[in-house]
């Protein structure tokens, strides 16, 4: 990608031409991975939306593709932690981590709620 391209799946910059029901699916990419994050597999959500309606609208691939993204990197982070704790160090870690997921995936609920994009911070970008 060149220098002054925007993200492939970002939405142009300036206010977002969403539909209420784009919102409303990018709303619920994020917040799925509350729901998936009980059980470790907080990338569950964000993956089906990205399967169901992802294809529909850039605005929900774009929001869909970072949840997955994160959600994936957290995971990922998580089991660096845990091994960590071993150590004594991975308890902060792991502690700091879960405020980091909590903080940041409200940000981006209330990003897609408004139509805006969101990019999360520290995210390994595997899916594109």
């Amino acid at each position: 990608m060149s220098t002054g391209e925007p993200h492939p799946y970002q939405p142009p910059a300036g206010p977002a031409p969403t539909t209420g029901e784009d919102r409303n699916w990018a709303m619920g990419a994020h917040l799925s991975a509350i729901v998936g994050a009980w059980i470790f597999l907080g990338f569950i959500g964000p993956l089906v939306v990205l399967l169901v309606q992802g294809e529909r609208s850039q605005f929900v691939r774009a929001h869909t593709v970072e949840a997955l993204n994160f959600n994936l990197s957290v995971l990922a982070y998580s089991l660096v932690g845990w091994v960590l704790t071993f150590v004594l160090i991975g308890i902060p870690v792991l502690v700091a981590l879960g405020i980091l997921w909590l903080v940041c995936t409200i940000l981006a609920v209330v990003k897609a709620s408004n139509g805006e994009p969101y990019r999360y911070p520290v995210t390994i970008r595997l899916v594109h």
